[in-house]
This record gives C-alpha cells, structure tokens and sequence, in this order.
C-alpha cells in the first residue's frame, strides 16, 4: 500500500476526479545498453543502490499516486521482482536495520500491477493496453527512464491542473535552441488567467516531433510525464501508425485536441534527470552520488582529483 493519500481539493473545487493511478509503459528493448540489457531490464540499472524505475515510482508516490501500473514485455518480470516481498533476504538483514529498512521500503512504497505488451508498436500502443485497469478515469503517464529530484517536484502540479481543465496536461523543459532536433517541440499560447497559481502554464497549440531549430515554433521540449484523460484510449483506437509505423501517444493527444479537447503543460524548471541514453545515464549516477549525504563528500574530492589528472589513466585508488 502508498503511505500517500491524494489531495481531495482538486476534485471538490471542479466536480472532477483526481488521477490517483500511474501507468509506466517499459516494455522497450534498450538496444542503447547492450549487452547489458540482454538479461538486465534498462528501468532497473542502478543509480548509485536505487534502479532508475524505483526513483520514478517514488515520484509518482510523493504526488499522492498510490497504484502503478508497469506495462513490461518479455524477459522484465525482474521489475515486478523487485517491489515484492523477500523474507528469505529480511530474515537475514534481521540484525541490519538500515538495510532491512531499504528492502521493505521497496515493498511499501506503491501497489504494482502488472500488464504485458506482446509487441513493442509505440507509445500509444503501449498506453493503451492500461485501459482495464485505469478505466475511464484520468491517470498519469510516467516515462520509464527520466525523473525528477523529489525536492523539485512535478507532478503534483500536474494533476492539479488536469483535474481543473478535465484535459491533456503535458510537461516542458526548456533546451538550447540548437538541440531542437532531438525532442518534440511544442507550440503554446498564454494559458487562461484563472490557472496561472498553479505555476508557469501553458496552453499548448500543436507539437512538432524532432523539428530543424531553423524551424521549431519554440524551445520547449516534451518531458515524459503526461496526465491524460480517461478517453484517451478511445483516441488511442482511432490513432492510425504514424512515425516508424507505430502508434503514437502524441497523434492521439492531437486529435483529442482537435476535437476540442484543451490541452496544457507546466513549464518544469527543476532538475530533471535522463537516463535514455548512455550519457545521460552516467551523468545522472554522478550527479546524485555527488548530493548524497554518506557519499557525497569523497566521492567529489575523487571526482575532482580524476577531472585534474593526465590522460594516463586517473589518479591512483
């Protein structure tokens, strides 16, 4: 069970339900990490002793958002494996408090479901597959390899706002106008006066996936969080394969928007951390290292004596 409840004020104020489920479509291949993928689900390489898919369902617990829902495939049942119980390990952790402490926590944090997508044919496909569980009510989507610091939180905001406008509420970051071409870039307006308290809201007027900077119509890229309406999935089915052949998310969102649907996002200018590629994976182990209280100290004087050292290999350990 969450040790979170939601925040009932949304849905007193509007007449409208809060989302209260999560859906984290992980059912992807990670062909970036092979070989380590080949046995290895990408959602659990660790970030210094968490996997990458416990920070996100900590995020989505912190919001208020007791219920999971992982869409895996073939070879991840190790997700699922890894928020149940172990009371072989606990039983020997019985004198170890700190540790027992970290496993069970993994146990507590959300209720996880599961369900599985049979082919990988996009992110609309695999969203729709939560249909049975989430029903026709709104729930969040929450990408599986990037988080947010949970001192910066997001989502909280975002469901606020989904629950006020009954809509598609969509996350932002800003990027350097020259990196438009790795992300999908939005199109927005001004959002209505009455939904600015919530934070920096924008209304969004179209999405353009991975366009020239020369021609991108802002530098606000799409963060994977997502607050969708429960007719999405009716969207989803009416949702022909777009780029790759696939099943987008973004067309349905789009053509729920042409009908009439309002579309939002929050600019989010926290720290958001993206573990997609190699990279970006590396500089998300280093930068939480770097912040932890019982490591971070010696981990940044070594850092620093490993930058300052000759190429010849790093300095001596």
């Amino acid at each position: 069970m969450s040790e979170h409840s939601a925040n009932p004020s949304a849905a007193a104020a509007t007449g409208r339900p809060r989302a209260v489920k999560a859906v984290i479509p992980a059912a992807g291949l990670a062909t970036r990490f092979l070989p380590a993928t080949k046995a290895v689900p990408k959602e659990l390489l660790p970030v210094v002793d968490r996997p990458v898919l416990q920070y996100i369902v900590e995020e989505a617990a912190q919001a208020g958002i007791g219920d999971v829902l992982l869409i895996t495939g073939r070879g991840k049942t190790s997700m699922v494996d890894h928020f149940d119980r172990r009371p072989d390990l606990e039983e020997r952790l019985a004198e170890k408090p700190d540790l027992l402490a970290a496993v069970k926590r993994t146990e507590e944090i959300a209720a996880i479901y599961t369900c599985r997508q049979p082919e990988q044919l996009g992110l609309g496909h695999a969203v729709g597959y939560a249909e049975s569980h989430v029903g026709d009510q709104p729930f969040a989507v929450l990408l599986g390899d990037e988080f947010v610091k949970l001192s910066e939180p997001l989502l909280p905001a975002m469901l606020e706002l989904q629950a006020r406008t009954g809509g598609v509420v969509l996350a932002f970051f800003e990027v350097d106008p020259a990196e438009t071409k790795r992300y999908g870039i939005a199109s927005v307006e001004p959002a209505e006066a009455e939904l600015t308290d919530i934070g920096e809201v924008v209304r969004v007027t179209g999405m353009v996936e991975k366009p020239k900077p020369e021609e991108a119509p802002s530098n606000l890229a799409v963060l994977g969080r997502y607050v969708l309406p429960g007719k999405i999935f009716d969207a989803i089915r009416r949702t022909p394969p777009g780029s790759g052949g696939e099943i987008q998310l973004t067309d349905a969102m789009e053509l729920l928007r042409t009908e009439g649907t309002p579309v939002h996002a929050i600019v989010y200018r926290g720290t958001r951390y993206d573990t997609g590629m190699p990279l970006g994976y590396l500089q998300t182990v280093v930068q939480i290292a770097a912040e932890r209280e019982d490591l971070g100290s010696e981990f940044r004087k070594w850092l620093a004596e490993f930058v300052n050292s000759d190429a010849s290999g790093g300095p001596n350990t």
